[in-house]
C-alpha cells in the first residue's frame, strides 16, 4: 500500500425533510436542530471530518437550507473557510445535468456526479448529517485500502430498530449480504450511514443504473445492491456510541444519553464537537431553585425546579415551575406553576398549561403562546 494518503471528498447529505421530527422540523432542517443546548446536530459530522483531516467538505442541501447556512458561517468554526477546498454548499439547481430536487440519498449523490468527476478525488465519503457518533475516519480509509474494497460501509450494532435501517451480513470483514429496511432483519448489524467509495466505481455505478432506468432513490434501493453484486464491499465496525435522530423519541433519548454520560462527548479535549453557536452570557440559577443532573446553556435563567433535563440558550424556568426529563430549546419559557415532564419544548415556545407530558414524548411547538 502506498504511504501517500488518498484525497477524500466528503459529501454530507443534509437535505432531508425530517418529517418524523415534526413540528421541530417545520421551520428548520433536521441537521440544524439544537443538540445539548449549545450545539447543532450537523456539528457532529463536521467535527468528525475535520478531526480526521478531511478538508474537502460538500454540504448537499434541499429542505429549508437557510436554517443550515446561517449556522455554517462559511465553515469558519471548523477551519473550512479556505481559498482552495474547504466547505462548499450545494443547494438544488437548474440548467444542467442533475438539476431539480433529489428523491432520496442515492439520487442526491447522482445529481452531483458531474461535479465529483470534475473535482477528481480518489475516494468519496458519503455521510448523513443527522447521526451521533465519534469516529476517526482515517481508520475507515485504512480499512478500505487494506481490504481492496470498492465500497466500505461503517456498521454498528447499536440501532434501536434494525428494520428501519440497511441490515448488513458479513464474514471476515467483508459484506456478504445487505437488506434495506427488512421486515425481519437477519442480524442486528446495520449501516451507520457512512459510505466510502472509490470515485470511479461510484460514478460508474451511477451511470450504469441511470442508463438501465433504475430508480436510484435511497442508497439501499439500487446503489448498494448493485455494487455488492459486482465489487468487493468491506465493513468497518464503529466502536462505541451511535444514535440515529430520526424521530422525536430518539432525539429526546439522545439528550438522556448526554445526561447519563453514555452518549456522545461534546467536550472531549482530544476530539471536541466544534460549533458556531456562541455562549456570551453565563447561565443563571436563582435562589430557591432546585437543580439536579441537568445541562444549562448560556443565557438561561432557572428559578424553579429542573431535573434530568437540558435547558437551551435564553430559556426561562420561572419560580414554582417544574421541568423534568425534558429538553427546552432556545428561548423557551416555562411559566410559574407549570410542570413539564417527558417532553421537548420548541424554541421560543411559552408553556402556560398547568401540566404537560405523559408516557410518550410530547412536543410543545413554538406556536405555544399565552392565550
Amino acid at each position: 500500500m502506498s504511504a501517500e494518503r488518498p484525497r477524500v471528498l466528503a459529501l454530507v447529505l443534509a437535505g432531508g425533510r425530517g418529517g418524523r421530527l415534526s413540528p421541530l422540523t417545520d421551520r428548520r432542517a433536521k441537521p440544524s436542530l439544537p443538540l445539548g443546548g449549545s450545539h447543532r446536530i450537523i456539528d457532529v459530522v463536521l467535527s468528525n471530518l475535520v478531526h480526521s483531516h478531511i478538508r474537502d467538505v460538500w454540504i448537499v442541501e434541499q429542505y429549508l437550507p437557510y436554517s443550515i447556512n446561517d449556522h455554517l458561517s462559511n465553515g469558519r468554526p471548523w477551519d473550512l473557510d479556505r481559498t482552495r477546498g474547504g466547505l462548499v454548499v450545494l443547494p438544488p439547481f437548474e440548467g444542467t445535468d442533475g438539476e431539480g430536487f433529489a428523491e432520496g440519498n442515492a439520487d442526491a449523490i447522482a445529481r452531483q456526479a458531474r461535479l465529483i468527476e470534475q473535482d477528481g478525488p480518489d475516494l468519496v465519503l458519503v455521510a448523513s448529517a443527522d447521526h451521533l457518533y465519534t469516529l476517526d475516519l482515517r481508520d475507515v480509509v485504512d480499512t478500505h485500502r487494506e481490504r481492496g474494497a470498492a465500497l466500505t460501509m461503517v456498521t454498528t450494532d447499536r440501532a434501536d430498530d434494525p428494520s428501519s435501517h440497511g441490515v448488513v451480513e458479513g464474514s471476515d470483514g467483508m459484506v456478504t449480504g445487505f437488506a434495506y429496511k427488512p421486515q425481519e432483519p437477519a442480524s442486528d448489524v446495520v449501516a451507520a450511514e457512512l459510505f466510502l467509495y472509490d470515485t470511479d466505481v461510484l460514478l460508474g455505478a451511477i451511470e450504469e443504473l441511470v442508463q438501465a432506468g433504475e430508480d436510484l432513490a435511497d442508497y439501499g434501493d439500487s446503489l448498494v445492491p448493485h455494487l455488492l453484486e459486482r465489487h468487493r464491499v468491506a465493513a468497518h465496525p464503529l466502536p462505541g456510541y451511535w444514535r440515529d435522530l430520526g424521530t422525536v423519541e430518539r432525539y429526546h433519548q439522545a439528550h438522556r444519553d448526554l445526561l447519563a454520560d453514555s452518549g456522545i462527548d461534546l467536550d472531549d479535549p482530544s476530539w471536541p464537537v466544534l460549533t458556531s453557536v456562541s455562549n456570551p452570557q453565563p447561565a443563571r440559577v436563582e435562589e430557591g431553585s432546585d437543580l439536579r443532573r441537568s445541562l444549562l446553556a448560556g443565557g438561561c435563567v432557572v428559578s424553579g425546579t429542573v431535573r434530568d433535563s437540558v435547558v437551551g440558550q435564553r430559556c426561562v424556568v420561572e419560580p414554582g415551575a417544574v421541568v423534568e426529563d425534558a429538553v427546552l430549546l432556545e428561548g423557551a419559557v416555562v411559566r410559574s406553576g407549570v410542570t413539564v415532564r417527558h417532553a421537548v419544548v420548541d424554541a421560543d415556545a411559552v408553556v402556560t398549561e398547568d401540566s404537560i407530558g405523559g408516557e410518550d414524548v410530547l412536543v410543545v411547538g413554538r406556536d405555544a403562546r399565552p392565550s
